[in-house]
């Protein structure tokens, strides 16, 4: 991941999908009061960008790719305060529940799920995180 400065108090980090510069949006984005967004993150795995075919596996990688976004703004999954789930199938949602548990852990942050197409069908899970630390240390 790399990032920039934008000069308005926004750091902002660029992954590896190729989707960021189609599109034109940030993996994440530290604003300078300790604000933290990441961006839908999906289950292509951030070492070999491949697409794994299972829900598990794909959760899996869709949780590293949101913890290397937020370890470089400074933050855990414990800062997260609020997450979305899109699925494509509601009944991949229940697989992903230990990982997802164990991933947050005590924060329990404020959650919505939804089922929806995905940009690539092969995509079976996204997810959204907004985190926040305390930038006054």
């Amino acid at each position: 991941m790399s990032g920039a400065d934008g000069g308005d108090g926004r750091r902002r980090i660029a992954g590896r999908s190729p989707y960021e510069d189609l599109i034109g949006y940030s993996r994440m984005v530290a604003d300078a009061d300790g604000w933290i967004f990441v961006s839908g993150s999906t289950g292509t795995d951030p070492a070999t960008d491949i697409l794994p075919e299972g829900v598990e596996a794909q959760c899996a990688n869709t949780l590293a790719t949101i913890a290397a976004a937020l370890a470089a703004a400074g933050a855990t999954f414990a800062d997260v305060r609020r997450v979305r789930y899109i699925l494509a199938d509601r009944a991949d949602f229940e697989p992903c529940w230990p990982q997802l548990r164990a991933a947050f852990g005590d924060a329990l942050p404020a959650a919505t799920m939804l089922v929806a197409s995905l940009i690539d069908p092969r995509m079976k899970i996204e997810i959204e995180v907004t985190a926040r630390i305390d930038r006054r240390q």
